[in-house]
């Protein structure tokens, strides 16, 4: 992973920290619970389903920051314009893209 950390005093989700805090700690429980599914050699459909629950979890995350991003990043940056307009646009569109890929 890159680092990508910029100067901004505060990111987009920082108003929402709490709420995503709380909601990537129910993911890394079901997480350890599918750990747990595998080593009791639970049912394959069963950790399957699992498994698709924590994806979905992970995505409404990632498009949740996504959209902060977008909403605050990326609006102050067109609001100043220029390269670092520029940049932001470039940024969240190749974010958008590994989204799509994954």
């Amino acid at each position: 992973m890159t680092d990508t950390s910029h100067t901004h005093e505060s990111h987009g989700y920082i108003t929402d920290k709490d709420k995503y805090l709380a909601r990537l700690r129910r993911i890394e429980g079901q997480t350890r619970g599918i750990h747990r599914m595998v080593d009791e050699e639970k049912y394959c459909i069963d950790i399957l389903t699992q498994i698709s629950a924590l994806t979905s979890a992970l995505e409404s995350v990632a498009l949740g920051l996504l959209d902060d991003h977008l909403k605050h990043c990326v609006v102050d940056a067109a609001v100043r314009g220029g390269v670092e307009a520029d940049e932001k646009i470039k940024e969240a569109s190749e974010a958008i893209a590994r989204l799509v890929r994954s």
